[in-house]
């Protein structure tokens, strides 16, 4: 039973060590304890023969040194040093008895060393690799094995190397020579070399040490990481001889050019070039003798050589990186067609055109386009080309293909071989380089495409910014008939500006300050071009517009309001205007629009109005006769309600009045009742001034006596007669009392009333006729120089009429009998 309960513990906790939970076997594991030392106590107190004891003891003994390692795992995995060591020490001593379990226990402590070494518990680490080692000695019978010894003695080493170098370093040599000596291995050579470089020894010492591995079997690889060990810490004396000495190892190995290759690399690293061009037309010749490189070590030469070049590049050594490239061009075979191929062309293609050569540039281009003539690297290199040659239509057709290309990027799915920014970039490029190279025609089309495609905020904002400077000295520059289309083009980077600027909320990198610094350049941008397109109806109007949409983005303090209820005026200004130019249907649609724009204004104004004093701005005004207009021209049935308030209004002006008056008569609007009411109102204002404005006062006169009495009409209302008279008294009356009264206006007045007085009396109103022709001679009275033109006729006329009155009274009372 209690052998049972002791197997039972033992397992359970050595299966939750095994899980990672050493925390839940000690409890075990101290059962299992507990049971042995019962276990060995009943075996002392027992009656079984001599030799039956001595069984069951060597069984109790065998579980007690296995439940002290378990509990040695699980004092490591539980970070309790101390305890483990006990417990190992416990096991070690057993080991007399137990010879059988060297091995193990020195590979317990070989597992411990491990553990603490990656955990970089270097003390410890080294402890139980020590122990390992000494553990793997105490029996050959059951050692470990020379070649597991060897294994421990390297970490030890390792351990010793990357716990403290200075201080242990001739423990790790120590170590790692013992390693060597027990087991030559690779890793053993390589580590005693890597210990000697960190300590500063001498290169005769570490030939000496390299001497060691020379005379036995070691793979390429291993030999060329050592040389690279050797290169990398500066011994090239003893790095480069061990590499001349080991293609001789290695002459049947179908990798023998991975040792040039590393050579050329680390004489490159050294800057001793000559010596590495050399190495490489060894390789090139090599290469059309039959010794050619694996493909691998091909690629990885390319991969030197276009590096080597891309350096000289930058330093601006272009003749330099061109002997470079045409070393990688000697592996091609003639008419090989190879994406590689293209792109090393189009890097031999930049070169040229730095150095000026531009024949053998076209060349290389010819050359990339042939492997690659889809690529859109190939096109900007043509594109380049046209610049340098000035040839304007071909670096514009360069551009559209580039801009289609980076189209096709953009929508591919797989962007592993090409960067998805790459067709930005190299719009960007080319817009720079037509810059650079004053060619603006290329710069705006190269800027057109890429605003087409950027993703990023910032950069579509500063492109569209720089179009709309250069589309505007253009259009400065240009002829009157192509300034169309570039003000077309001005009102699509706005359009396309407040696009974005919309879509920007959910940009997480354009932040709302951002947001707000663009829309408030594109809105002033937008004003100024209204502004300056008023030439322009239309456009002017758009321009206003989009500055309006833009402004919405902006703050709405008291400036930004301002700006906003001037585009709107302005753009309804411009729709009515064009209103009075154009067909019907085509009238009724801009008077609708404007009307839109007035009711967006009153809401922007009612807000504004509350800002600060705004009595001396027009706006109200404007706003009314704006919307009278429209109104009355698309005979809008709320027009009279519009009006009512018009009339309950004190401080409305006579000017206000008179341009109503004229617009409730333009044509389609007729609206002469307003139109009378509305003079009738500027008169009475007129009357209430302190000093009356006569040639003002003509005018509104003038148009209100044309409204009731119009020339031509043959019957007149005696009601509507006595009306205009009352307009003519109060002519009179003002005429009487000053010299400011226009002579021509004086002069309408009389002929009107005269020839009214005429037409009474030709009807046989002679009442009404000597009325009129009275008023009419009155009227003459006040005329200046061109009373004598008048005078005397008139007064001829008149002594007629009077007689032919007289003489036409003597018959009335007889006509009454």
């Amino acid at each position: 039973m209690m052998s049972k309960e002791l197997n039972m513990s033992m397992k359970t906790g050595k299966g939750w060590i095994d899980i990672g939970k050493a925390d839940l076997a000690d409890g075990f594991l101290e059962i299992a304890m507990s049971s042995i030392e019962k276990l060995y106590a009943k075996l002392l107190k027992g009656s079984d023969g001599e030799a039956d004891i001595h069984v069951h003891k060597a069984d109790v003994e065998k579980n007690l040194f296995k439940v002290l390692s378990y509990q040695a795992e699980s004092a490591v995995a539980q970070g309790d040093f101390q305890k483990a060591v006990m417990c190992v020490q416990r096991c070690k001593d057993m080991l007399m008895k137990l010879p059988k379990e060297t091995c193990y226990l020195s590979i317990l402590c070989y597992n411990f060393g491990v553990e603490t070494y990656e955990w970089k518990r270097y003390e410890q680490s080294s402890f139980w690799l020590s122990q390992s080692y000494d553990i793997g000695k105490m029996d050959m019978k059951y050692s470990v094995g020379k070649e597991m010894q060897a294994k421990v003695l390297r970490l030890l080493a390792t351990a010793y190397f990357e716990w403290d170098c200075n201080l242990y370093l001739d423990k790790a040599l120590k170590a790692v020579s013992l390693a060597n000596q027990e087991n030559l291995h690779p890793a053993g050579v390589f580590l005693k070399v890597k210990i000697l470089l960190k300590s500063g020894a001498s290169d005769e010492d570490i030939n000496s040490a390299v001497a060691e591995f020379l005379h036995h079997e070691m793979s390429l690889d291993f030999c060329l990481n050592t040389a690279k060990l050797l290169l990398e810490h500066g011994r090239e004396s003893v790095g480069f001889d061990f590499l001349k000495s080991v293609p001789e190892r290695f002459e049947s190995s179908p990798d023998l050019g991975k040792i040039a290759l590393l050579h050329i690399e680390f004489l490159l690293q050294n800057k001793r070039e000559l010596l590495a061009k050399q190495k490489v037309e060894e390789i090139i010749i090599g290469h059309y003798t039959g010794k050619q490189l694996l493909p691998e070590a091909l690629n990885r030469l390319h991969i030197i050589l276009w590096d080597r070049a891309a350096k000289h590049y930058e330093a601006k050594s272009y003749s330099e990186a061109l002997h470079w490239y045409n070393y990688s061009v000697s592996f091609y075979t003639p008419g090989q067609i190879d994406q590689n191929l293209a792109k090393l062309q189009r890097n031999m293609a930049s070169c040229y055109l730095h150095l000026k050569q531009v024949d053998k540039a076209k060349e290389a281009v010819k050359e990339a386009e042939r492997c690659d003539p889809n690529s859109i690297f190939t096109k900007f290199c043509v594109y380049k080309i046209a610049v340098m040659e000035k040839d304007t239509d071909k670096a514009v057709e360069a551009v559209i293909e580039m801009g289609k290309l980076a189209e096709k990027l953009s929508q591919h799915e797989d962007r592993l071989r090409v960067d998805e920014n790459t067709g930005t970039n190299l719009l960007s490029l080319a817009a720079q380089i037509a810059l650079e190279n004053e060619q603006q025609v290329v710069a705006i089309k190269a800027l057109e495409y890429l605003s087409e495609h950027l993703q990023d905020c910032r950069q579509l904002f500063a492109a569209l910014k720089c179009l709309v400077r250069l589309m505007l000295s253009k259009f400065m520059a240009e002829n009157e008939d192509k300034r169309d289309e570039d003000i077309n083009s001005m009102l699509t980077y706005l359009t396309l500006a407040h696009k974005r600027l919309a879509e920007s909320f959910t940009e997480e990198k354009f932040t709302g300050d951002m947001r707000i610094l663009e829309a408030h350049w594109f809105r002033k941008v937008a004003w100024n071009l209204a502004v300056q397109f008023r030439g322009y109806p239309e456009k002017m109007r758009d321009f206003f517009l989009l500055s309006f949409k833009l402004s919405q983005f902006c703050p709405s303090d008291k400036a930004v309001l301002i700006a906003q209820k001037t585009c709107l005026l302005m753009a309804a200004a411009v729709d009515l205007e064009m209103g009075r130019q154009v067909t019907p249907s085509e009238q009724t649609e801009l008077l609708t629009q404007a009307l839109q724009h007035l009711q967006a204004c009153k809401e922007i104004w009612k807000v504004l109005k509350l800002t600060g004093d705004f009595a001396k701005d027009p706006t109200d005004t404007l706003l009314l006769l704006y919307e009278f207009e429209a109104r009355s021209k698309l005979n809008d049935p709320t027009l009279h309600n519009l009006m009512e308030s018009v009339w309950e209004q004190p401080q409305t002006e006579v000017k206000t009045l008179e341009i109503i008056a004229s617009l409730a008569m333009e044509s389609p609007a007729r609206y002469p009742v307003l139109c009378k009411k509305a003079l009738k109102s500027a008169l009475n204002l007129h009357r209430k001034q302190p000093v009356i404005d006569a040639v003002k006062f003509s005018k509104c006169l003038h148009s209100l006596i044309n409204l009731s009495l119009p020339t031509g009409l043959t019957d007149l209302d005696a009601c509507v007669l006595q009306e205009v008279w009352h307009y003519f008294e109060d002519a009179l009356s003002v005429v009487s009392s000053t010299d400011a009264y226009p002579e021509m206006e004086i002069l309408w007045l009389m002929t009107r009333a005269w020839n009214t007085g005429i037409f009474q009396y030709t009807v046989g109103k002679y009442k009404e006729a000597e009325q009129w022709c009275g008023l009419g001679m009155r009227l003459l009275n006040h005329l200046g120089s061109l009373k004598k033109s008048y005078e005397g006729h008139m007064i001829g006329l008149y002594s007629e009429v009077l007689d032919k009155l007289d003489r036409a009274k003597r018959f009335l009372p007889n006509e009454e009998e």
